[in-house]
């Protein structure tokens, strides 16, 4: 290996740490576009970093501070360049009845529009919280509504491709109590969308619904990916974090996996892992190659302390050790490029987005 070739190899290698860090502390200050609260990582300001979209904590005692284009830690600079996003113009809109646009879907980074159907979960019960969501503040907040509807969502998106330049589309849902566990709710308002908006890919995510042809459902709907989110793989950790959602054993997630990769194709099912739930690394590895060669992106994500939630107001409990964070993310990355599985090849969905994870950076 050359001198350059070396020199090159540290940069990069210092560069994704720095992510890795930044992922994990988070910024000071907040960002013109930013998420309080709601289901999956948030309390964030969504940035671009060095040219990838990055969704990070907003955490006032980070020793990284943004001030236009640059990131500061403790005064020095990192030689990250960074950008803030503009609020969206489809923002200053409402519905007929007088929604505003943003409280039935939110941009996340620069072309990703993002809404949870169903505000509330069956699983929110304290004696069976999922112990890392707070889906429910934002409702108690009052910056969402609690069931978005097809048209609703037809009309927003609409304006968020034709105003803002969006380019795909996540929904997610609480779980419902019905077999399909909000799947079916998903398939109205993918179809709603698509109607509209044919041209927009859409990923879907749930729970593995009890009758898998909610699948199907969901494909012929017009979704074009799907995330079926475990967060870990580790009964004992499952029990710990989610003692909801662990009561769906992880059988029904792998037949809910395959038979995806069968309806929507390799590469176009995706699952959340979460690093620092307290799994071995090398078993999460070793979880997560599996997956990726059943053709089921494994989306490694750091798990982030977030105030509303019981990890953070019971427990307590800390960020994930950042040199974990990027040892797991770059030995999953390998593996993912070995097998040539990139998460920007994904029609849609946070894979394809990359910004709470720093997989895209070290090869996934």
């Amino acid at each position: 290996m050359t001198t350059s070739t070396t020199a090159a190899a540290a940069t990069t290698a210092g560069a994704t740490s720095t992510r890795v860090d930044l992922a994990l502390l988070g910024i000071r200050g907040t960002p013109p576009l930013h998420r309080d609260g709601g289901a999956g990582p948030s309390d964030d300001g969504h940035l671009v970093v060095s040219g990838r979209d990055a969704a990070l904590p907003r955490n006032p005692d980070s020793p990284f501070v943004f001030d236009g284009d640059r990131v500061l830690r403790d005064g020095e600079d990192t030689g990250l360049v960074i950008s803030a996003i503009g609020r969206p113009r489809f923002y200053d809109r409402r519905t007929a009845d007088g929604v505003p646009y943003e409280k039935i879907a939110r941009l996340h980074g620069r072309d990703v529009l993002a809404t949870t159907v169903v505000q509330t979960c069956i699983r929110y019960r304290r004696d069976e919280r999922c112990r890392f969501c707070s889906i429910e503040e934002s409702l108690r907040a009052g910056t969402t509504v609690p069931v978005k509807q097809p048209e609703q969502l037809a009309e927003v998106a609409r304006a968020a491709v034709d105003l803002d330049g969006v380019r795909q589309m996540v929904m997610t849902t609480g779980t419902s109590a019905g077999r399909d566990r909000g799947a079916a709710h998903l398939a109205r308002c993918v179809r709603a969308v698509k109607a509209a908006v044919p041209e927009l890919p859409i990923q879907v995510q749930c729970e593995p619904p009890a009758d898998l042809a909610v699948l199907t459902e969901l494909r012929e709907a017009g979704a074009d990916a799907i995330g079926i989110h475990v967060e870990s793989l580790d009964d004992d950790a499952r029990r710990r974090w989610m003692p909801g959602k662990s009561t769906v054993p992880l059988t029904e997630y792998r037949a809910a996996w395959d038979e995806a990769v069968r309806v929507f194709g390799r590469n176009q099912v995706s699952t959340y892992l979460l690093v620092g739930l307290g799994e071995d690394p090398d078993e999460m590895i070793a979880g997560a190659r599996e997956l990726a060669d059943s053709g089921v992106y494994p989306f490694i994500v750091p798990y982030r302390p977030q105030a509303g939630t019981l990890a953070v107001d019971v427990d307590g409990a800390p960020a994930p050790d950042h040199r974990r964070v990027e040892y797991i993310s770059r030995e999953v990355g390998a593996h993912l490029q070995r097998l040539g599985m990139a998460g920007s090849d994904q029609r849609a969905g946070c894979a394809a987005c990359g910004a709470c994870s720093v997989l895209q950076s070290v090869g996934g």
